[in-house]
C-alpha cells in the first residue's frame, strides 16, 4: 500500500501544538503543496481558516478537535490515522461569493465558506433593500443586520439567529434576520444555491454598513451581491461513525 504524506497544520493553542508535534512525530510531515491530505487540529475556526487556504490546492482536509466546540472536526486520535483517512467519508462544500461596493465606488470581493453577513456600524438601526435575482423581494428591512449561509455554515451564526438548519447537499441557502424590527413577522427565507442576492443599503450616510465574508470585513458599503460559487469546491473528510450530515441532522432535534 503506498504510503499516504500528511501536512499537519496547528491553531495556536497548547492543546492544538502539542497533538501537532506527537502526530509529525509518528507519521512525518509533508509540505501542504506536496501532502495527499491535510491535517487541521484545533477547533472550528482553525478548520475555517485552514479550508480558505486551501482554496485553489485541490488538497482534501481532515480535522480532528482540539479546540472548544468542533463540530466540523473529527475526533482526535494519535492510533491508526493513515487508516481513518482511507476510509473517511468525503463532502465537497462550495463557498460564497461576496461582491461589495463601498459608498466611494470601491469594489471588494470575498468568499465565505459559513456565511456572508452585513451589520449595522452605527446605534442607527439598518435599512435594507433585498432583491433576489434582480427582483426586490423585501423593499425596506430594518435590522441590525442581515446574513446568507450556506449548508455547512447553517449551524454557525445562522442558528445563533434564528434560522433554519440545512442538511448538507439540499442546494439550499438561508437568507435570515438579524434582530429584525421590521418587518416583524419576517423570518427570512430558504432559497435555491443558484441564487444571487443583492443587498441595497438604504441611506448609508445615516445608516452605514459593514459586511462580513467569514472574517473578512468590508466597511462603510453601498450595496453587496452574494452567490454560491460552484468554480471552487473544498474537500472535507469525515469518519463513517461521525460524518457531518449526521451531526447537522442530528442537530436539528437537539433539545
Amino acid at each position: 500500500m503506498t504510503e499516504m504524506s500528511m501536512a499537519f497544520v496547528s491553531a495556536s493553542g497548547d492543546e492544538a501544538r502539542e497533538a501537532r508535534e506527537a502526530l509529525v512525530d509518528r507519521y512525518g510531515q509533508a509540505t501542504v503543496d506536496h501532502a495527499d491530505v491535510v491535517i487541521a487540529l484545533g477547533g472550528d475556526g482553525h478548520m475555517l481558516e485552514t479550508l480558505r487556504a486551501a482554496i485553489g490546492a485541490g488538497r482534501p482536509i481532515y480535522g480532528m478537535n482540539r479546540g472548544t466546540v468542533g463540530f466540523l472536526m473529527n475526533e482526535y486520535r494519535v492510533e491508526g490515522l493513515p487508516d481513518r483517512i482511507r476510509k473517511a467519508q468525503p463532502v465537497t462544500l462550495y463557498p460564497l461569493r461576496m461582491r461589495a461596493v463601498g459608498r466611494d465606488g470601491s469594489v471588494t470581493e470575498g468568499l465565505a465558506i459559513n456565511e456572508v453577513s452585513l451589520f449595522r456600524a452605527s446605534a442607527q438601526a439598518a435599512k435594507i433593500r433585498i432583491r433576489v435575482d434582480g427582483v426586490v423581494r423585501l423593499e425596506e428591512l430594518v435590522c441590525d443586520g442581515v446574513l446568507v449561509a450556506t449548508p455547512a455554515g447553517s449551524t454557525a451564526y445562522n442558528l445563533s439567529a434564528h434560522g433554519p438548519i440545512i442538511p448538507l447537499g439540499a442546494d439550499i441557502l438561508a437568507l435570515t434576520p438579524i434582530s429584525a424590527f421590521r418587518p416583524r413577522r419576517w423570518r427570512g427565507a430558504l432559497l435555491p444555491h443558484s441564487a444571487r442576492i443583492s443587498f441595497e443599503a438604504i441611506r448609508p450616510e445615516k445608516r452605514p454598513l459593514n459586511a462580513v465574508a467569514d472574517v473578512m470585513e468590508v466597511r462603510d458599503v453601498a450595496s453587496v451581491e452574494v452567490w454560491e460559487d460552484r468554480t471552487v469546491h473544498l474537500t472535507v473528510l469525515y469518519d463513517p461513525e461521525h460524518n457531518l450530515e449526521e451531526r447537522v441532522l442530528k442537530e436539528q432535534f437537539a433539545p
